[in-house]
């Protein structure tokens, strides 16, 4: 699904953009705008177009057809330099031998600017990222994090209309590079350009966007800001890879959620109800469909719709199950087949006395199982 291309004022718009390597088609007539100051994201897996897609806008590659326009300029055959674009890697690319400072002052060096404005400008950018004070060091004598806040000092120091980060938190480790993602959309809102981030990490995507592009074979699949990627996925690619999901298709469908077609439920809007358990707290109820209380008691049968309107359910047994810190993965197969289903349970709620082949009843609202196309 492509973004509508119609908005007035992009900093970056695409249009038709086509890239060919050989017989490799890497990037497929790609249509989008992204909106001034905005904190915008490419997500897909490895090979799905979106570093290609970057590259383009930066003029590292030349599309094969198409246009790239920034701020209303075509920018399409111009190489990177005449482009008003910084871009920060993942390897952060410092000079060693340089200081801090220098390092983040250099492009101002090359360009001209006088000593005491590259300095000012240089302690200024360094304070953006909260490195004031760290100018006199190497980047050997700093941390991952702090290198890279580095590398995006230098980025913002002349003041780029867009700054492109390709992959920048991948080198660091889980908690520093969650540290940086709420970092990176500090800077982005206190400076007001525009950033477009590249990843394969849909938590980083999800957290720090105000929109997102997901790609897929060098097409993009969808564009919209996070909650509505999650909620309400355009295709089945796009709820299997932004998050976890259960997709139920043909037969299966039809019987679990009393409907054809191809149905995405998250696992976290499933309720898990031990059968053989008679205090089983109430299921969950929606703001716009309450849910009644299912019988805890009810013997194991095939999976079919609930006869309560508003809800859907099916039974199962519990086929394996995982302790993963602030929530429990339940994973349950339906009766009268061999189809599967995840369930996600925040370990805040009370515990549940389930184990393998425990029998389990699953209930989730007809809005939840959100229609996807094959």
């Amino acid at each position: 699904m492509a973004d509508d291309n119609a908005t007035p004022g992009a900093a970056v718009r695409l249009t038709a953009l086509t890239k060919d390597f050989s017989t490799v088609r890497a990037v497929d007539n790609a249509e989008l705008a992204i909106r001034p100051g905005e904190f915008f994201s490419l997500l897909g897996p490895s090979g799905s177009g979106k570093s290609t897609l970057l590259r383009l806008i930066a003029g590292f590659e030349r599309p094969s057809s198409g246009r790239v326009e920034l701020a209303g300029r075509d920018v399409t055959a111009l190489p990177p330099h005449q482009r008003d674009v910084h871009t920060v890697f993942q390897d952060y690319a410092l000079f060693p031998h340089m200081t801090v400072e220098q390092n983040v002052a250099y492009a101002l060096l090359v360009a001209g600017v006088r000593k005491d404005e590259r300095r000012a400008r240089a302690r200024e950018a360094l304070a953006t990222v909260r490195l004031d004070g760290f100018g006199d060091r190497r980047p050997a004598q700093l941390s991952g994090g702090q290198r890279q806040r580095v590398a995006l000092a230098r980025a913002l120091v002349d003041r780029p209309g867009l700054l492109l980060l390709d992959e920048p938190l991948g080198a660091l480790d889980l908690k520093l590079r969650q540290q940086m993602q709420t970092e990176l959309k500090q800077i982005q809102r206190t400076t007001g350009i525009t950033f477009l981030l590249v990843t394969h990490d849909q938590e980083e995507a999800l957290t720090m966007s105000d929109r997102v592009a997901v790609l897929d074979g060098g097409r993009i699949e969808q564009v919209g800001p996070p909650l509505e990627i999650y909620d309400r996925p355009a295709t089945a690619f796009v709820a299997g890879f932004v998050g976890m999901t259960n997709l139920l298709r043909g037969e299966t469908a039809q019987r679990v959620t009393g409907r054809p077609g191809t149905y995405s439920i998250r696992p976290e809007r499933i309720h898990l109800t031990p059968l053989n358990d008679t205090h089983s707290p109430t299921p969950p109820t929606s703001p716009s469909r309450p849910i009644s209380p299912t019988s805890p008691t009810a013997p194991a049968a095939e999976s079919a719709p609930s006869t309560d309107p508003a809800e859907r359910s099916a039974t199962g047994r519990i086929t394996d199950i995982a302790h993963a810190g602030p929530h429990t993965r339940f994973s349950v197969r339906l009766d009268g087949g061999d189809d599967r289903l995840t369930v996600l349970r925040l370990n805040t709620a009370p515990a549940l006395s389930v184990r393998p082949e425990s029998p389990v009843r699953l209930t989730w609202t007809p809005d939840d199982a959100y229609p996807v196309p094959h």
